[in-house]
Formats: structure tokens, sequence, C-alpha cells
């Protein structure tokens, strides 16, 4: 069991304007692959730092599986973190590095010769063990310095941007490759990304920070399809945004009166956002829709392949519309098209 606990956690440094942490509490539960996502310099690496034991908190604790980490010694948390630099011993060979935490261990060098290929095996990395640092690709430092953090079994396992430095085609390889291991070790992991197409491939739930204070801890479907607010839907994509009001059973907006029953309808205040992604507005040149449709002009086409995306004024507002590319092909700037909003892809948010 590695269950992780944040509980009002405080950070803050000489010289800043707001705290770097802002009571940030979370719950992680064993075996979880964790995404602290935000823009830089929000918190996300501090908050690594302090769990590693590299900063002490001002306030607040930190404990896993029901003990405090804070009275606890770096090297006897059984927390490792791989930092976005790897730090990997240059004078070692790659043999070297990864063995080293058995080393200082007192370990048997045929034990540690035995943990190490495994280990080298699991990271897809089995022939390489004579090579120093300086002969290995950013990849296979990545690789080595996971292996590195791993061979130690550790209670919690964290990572630091760890796909930033490598390139395109090597990210993907990455990407699959953590989560291939963490569900083979079923290893808590918590790993930092300021990119948000990272933290939705590779997280099961995604921490989203803001200027050091925890705004929403949920999967990555609840961000796109019911963000916690403006700054978070603009955070995951969101373009379309509509102010609105409660009136009766509908919900008036800026561009007409629009059907609405999801299930937040309720704690909405009388003044509020609607959201909804381009990708989930229907178009069409003939009108075919029954509820939640309006009419307007095509003002700009923007083909990207697959997908073909429109932007659409309604009154004196602009929608963005995202379609398939095939079976669009007769919409032409400046024609009128009827637009629809799906009830069930809107989602409402307190202004």
């Amino acid at each position: 069991m590695s269950d992780l606990k944040i509980s009002n956690l405080f950070k803050s440094f000489p010289g800043m304007d707001r705290p770097a942490v802002n009571n940030v509490s979370l719950d992680i539960k064993t075996g979880g692959l964790i995404a602290f996502l935000g823009p830089s310099g929000c918190g996300k690496t501090t908050i690594l730092k302090m769990i590693t034991g590299l900063f002490p908190p001002d306030s607040g604790d930190i404990t896993l599986n029901n003990e405090s980490l804070l009275p606890i010694p770096t090297e006897k948390r059984g927390v490792v973190m791989v930092f976005q630099n790897y730090l990997l011993f240059p004078y070692m060979n790659v043999n070297e590095n990864v063995g080293f935490a058995l080393k200082m261990k007192g370990m048997d060098k045929g034990e540690i010769d035995k943990k190490v290929k495994d280990m080298l095996e699991l990271v897809k990395l089995p022939d390489i063990g004579d090579r120093r640092p300086k002969q290995l690709s950013g990849g296979q430092q990545q690789r080595v310095a996971l292996a590195r953090a791993l061979i130690s079994k550790p209670r919690l396992l964290l990572l630091d941007e760890p796909l930033s430095n490598l390139d395109a085609h090597l990210r993907d390889e990455m990407r699959e490759l953590i989560v291939t291991i963490q569900q083979k070790l079923n290893v808590t992991t918590v790993f930092v990304t300021h990119d948000q197409e990272e933290a939705v491939l590779l997280a099961d739930n995604i921490a989203l920070i803001f200027d050091g204070e925890l705004q929403s801890f949920a999967s990555p479907k609840e961000y796109y399809e019911s963000p916690i607010n403006e700054r978070a839907a603009r955070f995951f994509g969101g373009v379309n945004f509509l102010k609105s009001t409660i009136k009766n059973q509908e919900i008036d907006t800026e561009i007409g009166a629009l059907n609405y029953n999801q299930k937040n309808k309720k704690d909405l205040n009388s003044n509020h956002l609607l959201t909804i992604r381009p990708e989930n507005i229907k178009i069409s040149k003939t009108n075919t829709f029954k509820e939640n449709y309006f009419s307007g002009i095509v003002t700009s086409i923007i083909f990207s392949g697959t997908n073909t995306r429109y932007k659409i004024k309604i009154k004196d507002i602009i929608l963005d519309c995202s379609v398939q590319s095939v079976g669009n092909k007769e919409i032409s700037k400046n024609d009128q098209v009827f637009v629809h909003l799906p009830e069930d892809k809107i989602w409402a948010m307190n202004d």
C-alpha cells in the first residue's frame, strides 16, 4: 500500500508576491498514475520536492500509508524522484548508475548485477550496460534514470517533466513505456507537466494547479466535459464561451435560449458561462435539428487534414466549430449555416 495524502500544504519563498504552494490538500490512492498539471511557476515541482524532503513545508503534512514523511530523512522515505535533467553520474557506466542505490545498501555484487540486468530489460535497454551517459541519447538517458529510480522498489515514484527534453517520436515511446512499467509494477506515480496532452494521455487523474492553488482533482474526461471554471476550460482547449442567465426551464444566452438540464443546473448562480468544445458543435447548410440550433454566417475556414475548423458568426458572437473534413466540402466562406449545440455537450460554470 502506498496511499499518499497531502494535507493543507503551504510553502512560500522570499521575494514572491504569493505563496508557491497555498493550502493544497490531495488524496492519491495506491497504484495511481497522477499528473500535477499547470503553467510554469504554478508550484507543482515545489510540491514534488516537499514530498521527497528536498524542501520542508512551512505548514501542513504529507503522509504515506498514514505515516507522516516530514520527520523522515529523504533517503529513508521510500520515495524516488527522476529529475528533468536525469542527474546520471558521468564517471559511471550504465550498470553502475542503475545499481548505485543497491551498492550503497551493501548488497552482494552478483545480486546487484542480476537486478540491474532485469531492470535494463524492463526499460528496453538490455545491451548498453557498459556505456557512459555521454554516449547515450536523451531518450536512453531518461530510461536509465527511470531504471535507477525503480531498482530500489520505491513506495512512490515522482517524475519531473519526464518527456519535456525528448523529440516528438521519442515522447510517444517514453509515454507508452512509463504507462507499461507503472502498471506492471503497480507503483504509485506522480508526474509534473505543463503539457495538457501529456497529462491526458498518461494520467488516471489530474491535479490542476494555478498560482500555487489546487483548482480541481479529476479525470481527464471531466476536465474536457465539465470544467470547474473558465480558466480550467481554456487551459484544456476551450474557446467557446457564452454569457448566460437562467430563465424558467431554459438558459438565456447571447445567441438565444437553450435547453440545459445537466446535473449541475441546480448549483448555478443567476449569471454564469456556458462552454462547448468545437468538436461537439454540429453544422449543416440545411436545418435538420430539432432544438438548440441557430442560424449563422461562416466567417473563416481552416483546413487541417482530417478536420476543418469553421468560425461562425451568430449575432455578435463567433463560435469555433471543428468537424471532419470529409462530407463538408459544400460549406464555403460567407455561407449561411445552421449550428446545433447538443444539450449533453454543453456545460455551465458559475461566472
